[in-house]
């Protein structure tokens, strides 16, 4: 087995930075009591200014008077951690959040589907660098060693069991990911890397230094199996950005909800599954307004859902000010991709029609945009019946003569000194049972000006034309 280990040295920060529309401008994330803050992590610019982690807070401000501040939140920190564990999951079905920061997963099962492991890595950093997080790759035989590898050098990939411990063995002991403060404790007793460490007689350090230090070296090499924790996708998708500051227009929600949407969707590729209904939920400092999208079929197009979810928005009107947005979908059904051809030559402003009909939807209401079906009843103004959804199948129409494309909501009177009939009469009777009943005489009329009408008359008349319907 080989796995690759993604180390994440700034996870908290980039958390926040992601959801910023200015990322480059000064923030710290603070930590501790209201009268002994501290900096958690602060991005380059901050670090610029001289501002670092681990400074008190009023020594900060007087470095740098101006600076965004965020609350360190280390369940939120978690969270973005089994987002990423769930993102690896598209590369590898073993994915590992068991160690806080990073991300390992098994690899050499995915060579034969993605390629060899340089192509895999380039496009880890790709993906990774899209949804805006930092990240150290490397690559060993055992996860403890790709995790070290990581902690060491960026990119660094070995392959072979014996150049592993050969490499490990250069390792320093306060970088070998030992346990608890065995690494510091171990260099200062003047043990310098994991060769000399290994060299002592294993009863000795067992006693001196407990059995988890010969468990975790016995792993690191690849002598005993690492019972991982696996991480399993849940079957639902709940994400929430706190946004810092009151909100009062819909503008300033687009770049979150942009991101939420993004998450969702690389979330659904990882499913390999589509989403037909979710909420967008507009949080207050007390309550909540939610905001339900619905689809008439399963999609997980990124454009697509923001646009459907952003023109649902934009009819909300926002009465307080919010202060978080959160996305939850719970309706996960499979995603079948429309099939199309392989020359298919399709202009690029051209929009396939479910995702036209999405956009119509979201603009025009829900009850604007739907299917029809053929009726039994041969009275044009009931031959048809409203479907809503994808699910449904519709039955062929029953052979009729031919009707026009354009019915009118109800007849009019024609009047034309000069009709020509072209065909009938197409006798209709129906509705005596429901107290609507229907005695006509349908007939395809030309009207002077070329006009090609369907239009009824009294039984066994020709006068008194109504006309029902155009043809094209």
């Amino acid at each position: 087995m080989l796995w690759a280990c993604v180390l994440l040295p700034q996870l908290a920060l980039d958390a926040v930075l992601r959801r910023l529309p200015d990322p480059e401008a000064p923030l710290a994330l603070v930590e501790g009591p209201a009268q002994l803050r501290s900096l958690h992590a602060v991005n380059a610019s901050a670090a610029q200014a001289g501002l670092r982690a681990g400074m008190r807070l009023t020594a900060a401000h007087a470095l740098l008077r101006e600076f965004a501040m965020v609350e360190h939140d280390p369940q939120a920190e978690a969270r973005w951690q089994r987002f990423l564990a769930a993102w690896a999951y598209r590369h590898s079905s073993l994915v590992s959040a068991q160690w806080p920061g990073c991300i390992v997963l098994e690899v050499r099962a995915s060579f034969r589907l993605l390629g060899p492991w340089p192509r895999i890595e380039a496009r880890l950093r790709e993906e990774l660098a899209a949804l805006g997080f930092g990240h150290r790759i490397a690559l060993a035989p055992t996860p403890r060693a790709a995790h070290v590898f990581a902690g060491l050098r960026d990119g660094l990939s070995i392959m072979h069991p014996g150049v592993m411990a050969d490499t490990l063995d250069r390792v320093p002991v306060r970088r070998a990911r030992l346990p608890g403060d065995l690494g510091q404790r171990l260099q200062r007793m003047g043990l310098r890397d994991l060769r000399t460490l290994r060299a002592l007689p294993r009863d000795a350090l067992r006693r001196r230094f407990g059995l988890p230090l010969l468990e975790h070296l016995d792993r690191l090499y690849g002598e005993a199996d690492d019972p991982l924790g696996f991480y399993a996708p849940p079957d639902h998708f709940d994400a929430r950005l706190e946004l810092g500051y009151e909100v009062e227009s819909h503008m300033a929600l687009l770049f979150p909800l942009r991101r939420l949407v993004g998450d969702l969707c690389t979330y659904l590729s990882i499913r390999d599954g589509g989403v037909q209904r979710f909420v967008l939920r507009l949080e207050h400092d007390s309550g909540h307004t939610d905001v339900e999208v619905g689809l008439l079929a399963p999609e997980r197009e990124p454009a697509m859902l923001f646009e459907v979810t952003r023109s649902r928005l934009e009819r909300v009107r926002i009465e307080r000010p919010v202060v978080g947005v959160r996305l939850l979908a719970r309706e996960l059904p499979p995603f079948a991709p429309a099939s199309r051809d392989l020359f298919d030559a399709r202009s690029q402003q051209q929009l396939p029609w479910p995702q036209l009909r999405e956009r119509l939807r979201a603009r025009l209401g829900d009850e604007a945009v739907y299917r029809i079906a053929p009726a039994g009843d041969p009275r044009p103004e009931r031959a048809w019946r409203r479907v809503d959804g994808d699910e449904a199948s519709i039955p062929p129409a029953p052979p009729r003569p031919p009707r026009p494309a354009w019915l009118l909501p109800r007849p009019v009177p024609l009047r034309d000194p000069q009709l020509r009939i072209v065909s009938g009469p197409e006798r209709l009777e129906s509705g005596w049972w429901d107290g609507a009943d229907a005695r006509r005489d349908y007939y395809v009329l030309e009207t002077s000006q070329g006009q090609r009408a369907w239009a009824f008359a009294p039984p066994a008349e020709q006068d008194g034309w109504m006309l029902q319907g155009w043809f094209a």
